[in-house]
């Protein structure tokens, strides 16, 4: 379990002081994989690298099973931080070494012998899918490839906790699929405990149970990811989800909206063809992001109602009839 209590990052600088995170508090269960979301700057790479003491917290702490990260000797820290894997945007990989001397690397300095350690990085390129890998160098390998091999180093140590700070960001959307499809399967296999850092909410919906929405520096919402993606309460949780006043929203402005949302309870059907039908009304789908699991639909719609008032009230009559959760949404002024 992770515990981050009252933790605050400042910088000192010659312009004055910066502070980037303040008042986190935060618990990651064994197991999660919990993703931490934000606008740039928000604060949430430093927050993640406070974890494992790559920045030092001003104030708070943070317990790692229980222990205060803070009250390490140098040498327990290190011992620590071979316990936390972590993995970047830049993958971070050692350009003179192969994929397998990349793997290896870390459990040299952690004095493990030369024909365990190779035996360990095989075992791990197996894992990522590279077992034809291990000769190449990271200038021979994809930006998906090079990322595999930095999870497989990443986990070189057997952690218990990996930390993923923006893992995806330079990689294509087929390609980010993959790795995020690899991720959970560690996660299950290996009951990898998760951290994932990122902008993009359909990272956190692909793969994360729980997730933190920080915003200008503090935690704006937390819970489970069903709950925020359904039912935002912060404006930069709606913001993140929905778009507000960007694409697709100004050609609506002023407009009478509102906002569907399928949690499971409804079957994949098309309900919104059927309403426009049995209501002889047009409405304009003004943003979608839904799914089908398992016959269920889940997700969120935003309809952009008709301007005949009369015609309106049918939309809403049928919404309420069917059982369908919704809730009126204002856009104006972009907001």
């Amino acid at each position: 379990m992770i515990e981050i209590k009252n933790l605050a990052k400042t910088y000192h600088g010659a312009d004055g002081d910066f502070t980037a995170v303040k008042n986190i508090n935060l618990t990651i269960n064994d197991g999660d994989i919990f993703g931490i979301i934000g606008l740039s700057g928000a604060g949430k790479s430093t927050l993640v690298r406070c974890i494992n003491l790559l920045e030092v917290p001003t104030e708070g702490d943070v317990l790692v099973d229980g222990k205060s990260m803070l009250s390490l000797s140098r040498k327990e820290l290190l011992a620590a931080r071979q316990k936390i894997g972590m993995i970047f945007q830049g993958f971070n990989l050692l350009a003179q070494r192969t994929a397998l001397g990349n793997i290896t690397y870390p459990l040299e300095i952690a004095g493990v012998g030369k024909a365990q350690a190779k035996k360990r990085a095989r075992e791990l390129l197996e894992l990522v899918g590279l077992a034809d890998k291990e000769r190449s160098y990271p200038s021979q390998l994809s930006g998906g490839q090079k990322q595999r091999v930095a999870i497989a180093r990443a986990l070189a140590t057997e952690p218990s906790v990996l930390l993923c700070d923006e893992a995806t960001s330079a990689l294509d959307p087929t390609t980010t699929v993959q790795i995020l499809d690899l991720l959970r399967e560690i996660n299950q296999r290996l009951g990898v405990t998760i951290v994932v850092i990122t902008h993009e909410m359909r990272v956190i919906e692909k793969i994360c149970n729980r997730v933190a929405v920080i915003d200008s520096a503090e935690i704006a919402e937390e819970g489970l990811v069903s709950e925020v993606f359904l039912r935002p309460r912060s404006a930069i949780a709606r913001k993140l989800i929905m778009p507000q006043g960007g694409e697709g929203i100004e050609s609506v402005l002023g407009s009478r909206c509102i906002r569907v949302t399928f949690d499971g309870s409804d079957t994949a059907e098309p309900v919104i063809s059927k309403m426009t039908m049995e209501c002889r009304a047009a409405v304009n789908i003004v943003f979608a992001n839904t799914r089908s699991l398992g016959g269920k639909a889940y997700g969120q719609m935003v309809l952009q109602l008709p301007a005949d008032e009369s015609a309106q009230a049918r939309v809403l009559d049928y919404m309420q009839r069917t059982g369908l959760e919704f809730s009126e949404e204002v856009y104006a002024d972009g907001n």
